[in-house]
């Protein structure tokens, strides 16, 4: 029964069946399935193919928006019934939002559920958000990286004052941040990241991103071509 209602769950998310994934969730809950092992074992695998369809080329961004839509519909009724000792397993707690000025959200959006489908914890804050909500949805979600994207060459400005403001808060040694939007260049980034004593990393490179995701998810991001997210570590 269950390994039937996981292969449902999975293939919810693979067709983008935002209502399909809600009322499977529900049914699980109402067969009394493990709520975690209907996350790990169905919703789990279910982006993960979506993410193999997007690198082979057989799914493009809509699907791909669609099957994460599913997947986070399902979330919402299964997350809450997991019980204390029963969380899922979190890689690391990550804010992400779109820097002030700036009302693009797609890429940011896709990157927050990609994550959140690999084990990480996401707080999305949104788009047009300044430096103060950024270093205040940090210290309150005690994330250890921050995602911050901008679309616009007049905002991808707001990318370094974060970078500054993360620094004087006291945050510099504690938090990664990524930067990632259609006019950041992995020079830009190195730019901006000469403020701090670290190195930089493009997000595709696998020897410094494995650790965190598959082969599916750099193809993920080579797949965007013109986005180029890179980490300050």
């Amino acid at each position: 029964m269950s390994e039937e209602m996981y292969k449902k769950l999975a293939q919810a998310v693979i067709d983008g069946e935002a209502e399909d994934a809600v009322n499977l969730a529900k049914q699980a809950l109402d067969q009394n399935l493990d709520p975690l092992a209907c996350i790990a074992n169905g919703l789990t695998k279910g982006i993960q193919q979506v993410g193999e369809l997007f690198a082979n080329e057989e799914y493009y961004l809509p699907e791909l928006i669609i099957g994460a839509d599913a997947m986070k519909a399902a979330l919402e009724i299964l997350e809450p019934a997991l019980t204390g000792d029963q969380q899922r397993e979190i890689v690391a707690r990550v804010v992400v939002g779109t820097v002030e000025g700036d009302l693009h959200e797609i890429g940011k959006t896709l990157v927050a559920t990609m994550l959140s489908a690999n084990g990480f914890k996401v707080t999305d804050i949104g788009v047009d958000r300044s430096t103060e909500e950024f270093i205040s949805a940090i210290k309150e979600n005690d994330a250890t990286i921050v995602g911050a994207s901008a679309l616009l060459t007049t905002t991808m400005l707001q990318q370094e004052k974060l970078i500054k403001s993360i620094k004087e808060a006291g945050l510099g040694d504690k938090v990664k941040v990524m930067v990632g939007g259609a006019p950041v260049s992995k020079k830009y980034a190195e730019q901006i990241a000469s403020l701090e004593k670290n190195a930089t990393y493009p997000l595709g490179d696998t020897e410094s991103f494995q650790i965190a995701h598959g082969d599916n998810y750099f193809a993920f991001f080579d797949r965007l071509g013109k986005v180029e997210y890179v980490v300050v570590l």
